[in-house]
């Protein structure tokens, strides 16, 4: 069975990572290493079969060599996910043993943090290999990415704006906004900074309720989320939340959030197309993130950052343009824009493909 999973996702390596003594129980899966070594970040998560964790983590690196293609960064795709519960069950020795499996595979694996995962985690990981994006600013590194993905996201909501009403004016339009983590908050910190009204909705009351006080929103229950009246729906927590139930529900033009694979199905997305709501595809919208901690590689800098998430913008722009001119949903024209560059790059023989990463600028040691 996982072979035919893996000829059905196109990956390279899956490597199953465990160390009893530290309770790790891990899954590396390197989708595509065409463009350069493979980046994505690590996701904890209480998965109740490890089936369940080996599906999301094919799913979550192909996505990732999707979006590090549109994202016009010289790497490929993967993604790790470590099965446990962020909440309880953290320790040193677990991420200092996950460190040792992503140096064993040399550089064809460079992590960072994702769902239940923030610095302090890799601060670990990052004792037992120089392959760790996203590490504390003290060490030279970027830190977290969350903000970053949240200002691109920004971009790519502007995109979409304009793509479908004419104009980027964020606060003239208001958004329903589906989880408030690290990046969900930030991205309705940056809503508000530009007037608009904004819906909220989180498994934690706490995050809804600072959302209220802090930034004047509006709160309403998880299911209500699809029902509200709102110019668009912003799904910033886990995926699949568009779906054939909720679809039909939405009011909103626009859908354009921070989360992964938020159609469930492909035919979710042509319906969305038929509906006349306009997808601003997922993994070009939040590549912010990944762009911040890339960076690393070559020695970080926080106003070339900047300047990078704004191409964001630009990628949705095109994303749109493709699909008009080929008459395609706008998650097709996402998939052929990166498979069309991974093509044409690859017979290029890119040199960063066939080496390991310098990291340049950056300081190992103790955290």
């Amino acid at each position: 069975m996982i072979f035919e999973h893996l000829d059905t996702y196109g990956h390279e390596q899956v490597v199953f990572c465990h160390n009893k003594d530290a309770g790790l129980k891990a899954i590396i899966a390197i989708h595509n290493t065409v463009l350069g070594p493979a980046l994505g970040g690590t996701r904890m998560w209480p998965y109740k079969t490890e089936q369940e964790a080996l599906n999301d983590v094919l799913r979550l690196s192909r996505g990732m060599t999707y979006k590090n293609a549109v994202a016009g960064l010289d790497i490929g795709g993967g993604k790790a996910v470590i099965i446990g519960n962020p909440a309880t069950d953290k320790s040193e020795a677990l991420f200092r043993a996950f460190g040792h499996f992503v140096q064993s595979l040399g550089g064809r694996y460079i992590t960072a943090e994702d769902v239940g995962i923030d610095v302090n985690d890799m601060e670990y990981v990052y004792r037992e290999t120089e392959f760790v994006t996203g590490v504390h600013q003290v060490h030279g590194g970027s830190g977290d990415p969350s903000p970053f993905t949240a200002y691109g996201t920004l971009q790519g909501l502007m995109a979409a704006l304009n793509a479908k009403f004419g104009d980027e004016e964020v606060g003239k339009y208001s958004h329903a906004v589906q989880g408030l983590g690290h990046v969900g908050m930030e991205y309705v910190k940056l809503l508000k900074e530009r007037g608009a009204k904004i819906f909220v909705t989180d498994i934690n009351q706490a995050l809804v309720d600072k959302a209220v006080s802090e930034y004047g929103c509006e709160a309403v229950g998880l299911d209500e989320i699809y029902d509200v009246d709102a110019d668009v729906y912003s799904p910033c927590a886990l995926g699949g939340t568009v779906n054939e139930e909720t679809l039909p529900r939405l009011k909103a033009k626009v859908i354009c959030g921070s989360a992964n694979n938020q159609l469930s199905t492909n035919a979710v997305g042509d319906e969305v197309e038929k509906r006349g709501i306009l997808y601003a595809p997922d993994y070009a919208v939040n590549a912010g993130g990944v762009m911040n901690v890339a960076l690393e590689m070559t020695g970080y800098n926080r106003e070339r950052a900047m300047r990078q998430m704004r191409t964001i913008y630009h990628n949705l722009t095109r994303i749109f343009e493709i699909a008009k001119r080929d008459g395609i949903p706008t998650y097709k024209a996402a998939d052929r824009m990166a498979e069309e560059r991974i093509e044409v790059m690859g017979k290029l023989k890119l040199p960063m493909g066939r080496t390991v990463p310098r990291f340049q600028g950056r300081i190992r040691g103790g955290a």
